[in-house]
């Protein structure tokens, strides 16, 4: 069989695969029931061209969910000893790190205003069965290979008064064949995808949706010590490596190829100009901008993320990967930098709201999108109707708010980039084929993979523990984590769903966008969810008994020098 079996990347036309392909090719091929569904679907020869629809929705005047910040997640069901609450609420020692936030209490209290004790999100309770039965197999492959993204670029390029970014990088919409074998983007726009660990588990592709992330750095990021300053593909690696020591707090790191003499500097400081491999922390960053101080945990002002959201991809060879199709564009920039002591006082005060129970409040700033208080402008685009990307409204803004403002786990308001798989080995467009199921820096048990962790302590493959197909695959009959079955598998094939899985995942999700109504919800659940309240009793709604909290950290032992260093950071003041 001729195809290319690399998880997020679609391959359109068939080609002859590597040794390594073949290897991939058979500890990954579909299982038999795939293979029959597999035979009744068509694939595209191309990807068809998408069409461009309404930009912005009409302002409106009402807001249904003001808590919109409160994820479906946080109304989970506990039942005295399943924890879906640990990868968002953290604490860690006292100015350990500039998210001071520290809110690891919120795993076993339910700590909601007075209008958050009623689940807003009611599209989790929703039979859209018999809906999603109505689209045809055929009909979800015809949409996956349709380009939404594109024409949502040119029509931003051409509407005159759009106000915002435009957040291009040509054919990003065909995945990895956008990027080079580093990441960087081949069209010139200094966008760079990396290979990371997707987010348990509303990222899982089995829980229905894939991803890539993409960072960008200022300009002087790119400009070498040379005379005049040119830019320097250089120079640009090795601050993002320098970069990716300052978030995840390492001593050292591995980088690709990189040549001090089209740096003019000697980075690694043994008095000679050469290709150099590894590079120990500096204080500041290199080239153009050598006047920035390194900020532990903390992006440079002007860095930008640009996260794409697709449907569960199927290419012809029965692979899940990343589609063409997008249900989001997420965009994120800092637009302002505020110091660590800053943020003791902004965290401080967000604590001290969330106490007195006071409702979330925004600045939404037009085509720029909404500000998050803490130096970060985000910016969403999702579907409408007939499947065409539009921007968010202001309250399908505040849904975004919630993960990306003040929960206690986050380094600087983002989760991907501190999920990297570190150094050289890091900088290509994401892959989950051969990658291994890292654990989390400072785990108790550095033997059990992250994935295997989360399904013991969660209790199932999802936060609702609704993910059938994950309890019967990796399940024992009393609910007990099958260690043997998870074992020795690498990510994809953790976290991918069958391919009958995956097409009904994608008729779920397409059921939300013919209702238009994501301010209910948009988790692509293939029935209603029973492990969830509808409503919060602070007198009687059972929490999780203190024991059952654990620490957790969003960062991934990727080998052994990744642990957490147990005493303070040197906080910059800058």
């Amino acid at each position: 069989m001729k195809a290319l079996i690399l998880i997020f990347l679609f391959i359109l036309a068939a080609c002859d695969a590597s040794p390594k392909d073949q290897v991939n090719a058979v500890q990954h091929e579909p299982v038999a029931t795939d293979a029959s569904v597999l035979k009744q679907l068509i694939f595209p020869p191309t990807i068809a061209a998408g069409s461009q629809g309404i930009l912005r929705l009409p302002p409106s005047d009402t807001l249904y969910n003001a808590e919109a910040v409160i994820p479906p997640q946080c109304y989970t069901k506990h039942e005295g000893q399943y924890n879906p609450c640990m990868t968002c609420h953290q604490s860690y020692p006292y100015r350990s790190r500039p998210n001071t936030m520290n809110d690891s209490n919120l795993q076993s209290v339910y700590a909601f205003s007075d209008l958050g004790l009623s689940n807003h999100w009611q599209n989790l309770f929703e039979d859209r069965r018999q809906k999603m039965a109505e689209i045809s197999d055929q009909q979800v492959i015809d949409y996956l290979y349709t380009d939404n993204y594109s024409p949502l670029i040119d029509q931003l390029k051409n509407t005159p008064d759009w106000q915002g970014p435009i957040p291009e990088i040509k054919n990003l919409h065909r995945g990895g064949a956008a990027f080079d074998h580093h990441g960087i983007a081949k069209d010139g726009s200094h966008w760079v995808a990396f290979n990371y660990k997707p987010l348990p588990s509303t990222f899982w592709p089995t829980n229905g949706s894939t991803d890539d992330v993409m960072i960008r750095l200022p300009a002087k990021f790119r400009q070498s010590s040379c005379q005049n300053s040119p830019e320097s593909r250089d120079a640009y690696l090795a601050n993002l490596s320098i970069l990716e020591m300052a978030i995840k707090d390492l001593d050292q790191i591995s980088l690709p190829d990189i040549d001090e003499n089209a740096v003019c500097q000697d980075l690694n400081a043994d008095g000679k100009f050469g290709i150099i491999q590894t590079l120990h922390r500096p204080s500041h960053y290199i080239g153009g901008a050598a006047d920035e101080v390194l900020s532990p945990m903390l992006y440079p002002l002007g860095t930008e993320f640009l996260h794409s959201v697709r449907y569960v991809g199927i290419d012809k060879g029965g692979a899940i990967g990343l589609p063409p199709h997008m249900k989001e564009l997420r965009y994120m920039r800092k637009y302002d930098y505020y110091n660590p002591n800053h943020l003791v006082s902004k965290y401080g005060n967000e604590y001290q709201e969330k106490v007195e129970g006071l409702l979330p409040q925004f600045i939404h700033r037009g085509d720029q999108g909404t500000d998050n208080s803490f130096g970060w402008m985000l910016l969403g685009f999702i579907e409408n109707q007939q499947g065409q990307l539009r921007k968010q409204s202001d309250e399908e803004h505040l849904f975004c708010m919630g993960c990306h403002t003040t929960i206690g786990s986050t380094i600087d308001q983002t989760f991907a980039f501190a999920r990297k798989v570190t150094g050289a080995e890091g900088w290509s467009y994401i892959d989950l084929v051969g990658m291994p199921d890292a654990p989390n820096v400072d785990t108790p048990n550095a033997n059990e993979g992250e994935i295997a962790h989360y399904l013991r302590t969660v209790g199932g493959g999802n936060e609702f523990r609704e993910n059938d197909e994950i309890r019967q695959r990796f399940f024992n009959a009393d609910g007990s984590l099958n260690t043997t079955a998870v074992q020795g598998l690498d990510v994809y094939q953790l976290i991918t769903p069958s391919l009958r899985r995956a097409l009904d995942l994608n008729k779920a999700y397409m059921r939300i966008v013919a209702d238009q109504d994501f301010i209910h919800g948009r988790d692509a659940n293939l029935k209603p969810v029973t492990n969830v309240h509808k409503e919060i009793d602070p007198e009687t709604t059972p929490v999780l008994p203190g024991d059952k909290a654990v620490q957790w950290d969003i960062r991934l032992q990727w080998t052994n020098e990744e642990k957490i260093k147990n005493t303070a950071l040197p906080l910059s003041t800058k």
